[in-house]
């Protein structure tokens, strides 16, 4: 029998697979560790640095990054503190979005640039393979058909191990299925914001991993938000949480392919969302807050 107090915190959240590899199910969004309007460098990168290397001590062995997150900046922070990488430790970045400026995002999946930013992502990060290479957006721009045989082009190259998507519905995993095999699907979903409860579904059948960006919903900007708050801070009181804890503690339940990312620049934030994962949320306390 295994001995989980001898397992580091982020382990208590059990673990979820993607394609052939095995994570714990509290990962770490390296969004933040950038700066203003994710964009350029952080205001304290040697506090980034000590970030990244404390989510690895307690644990967490998944990080998603993104090649537009600074552009550039959270890849190479993500290299500089923990390359060469311990083993166990998953990677996974995306493209498809350019960076004008702060806080501006374009969408440009031309199949050249889809391929530069690989490329610029392998260089990074300082690895000849990626895990885990997400399409941040299917750009209707081109045909979608054609960007996921490239996802399927990076796989028989050897240069990504596996593939996934982001901001999609049902029909569009299952076009892409068709044509390369996706392991993980990254919608917005929280506890106050479930517009892909349909996609959760979906995923947990064909046991594909499900990553919620914005995954403490940063609040309840709702309908009855006040009433939601209430019930959360209520059952966080109880249980002993905060309320952060309390909005990943209840992903963690919601399905067991759910793999939330929360996100921070801060030593003392990355320990509080990583307890999370020992917050034990009962039926009572599920239905209180459905």
């Amino acid at each position: 029998m295994t001995n989980t107090h001898s397992l580091p915190p982020a382990a208590a959240s059990g673990s979820v697979a993607l394609g052939d590899l095995t994570v714990n199910r509290i990962g770490y969004g390296a969004m933040r560790i950038t700066g203003e309007g994710t964009f350029g460098p952080p205001a304290d990168p040697d506090e980034c640095i000590r970030t990244l290397r404390r989510t690895v001590e307690l644990g967490v062995n998944f990080i998603d990054t993104a090649d537009s997150y600074g552009p550039d900046v959270s890849e190479e922070l993500i290299a500089k503190a923990l390359h060469p990488y311990p083993d166990g430790l998953v990677i996974g970045t995306k493209g498809g979005f350019t960076r004008p400026g702060p806080d501006d995002w374009r969408l440009d999946c031309n199949p050249a640039r889809l391929r530069e930013q690989l490329e610029g992502s392998l260089r990074k990060l300082k690895v000849e393979r990626i895990d885990l290479w997400q399409l941040h957006r299917i750009d209707d721009k081109y045909p979608a058909e054609d960007q996921f045989a490239l996802l399927a082009e990076f796989i028989s190259e050897g240069k990504v191990r596996h593939v996934g998507l982001s901001e999609v519905g049902v029909k569009d995993i299952k076009a892409a299925r068709k044509i390369v095999p996706i392991v993980s699907v990254q919608n917005r979903y929280n506890i106050a914001d479930r517009e892909w409860e349909d996609v959760v579904d979906y995923c947990q059948e064909e046991k594909i991993a499900f990553i919620p960006w914005y995954p403490l919903g940063a609040g309840l900007r709702v309908k009855n938000a006040a009433a939601q708050e209430k019930k959360i801070e209520s059952v966080a009181t109880k249980l002993g949480a905060t309320k952060m804890q309390l909005a990943l503690a209840w992903l963690l339940r919601r399905s067991p392919v759910i793999l939330p990312i929360p996100g921070t620049s801060k030593v003392a934030h990355l320990k509080e969302n990583v307890a999370a994962a020992a917050v034990e949320l009962s039926q009572q306390d599920l239905e209180e807050l459905s």
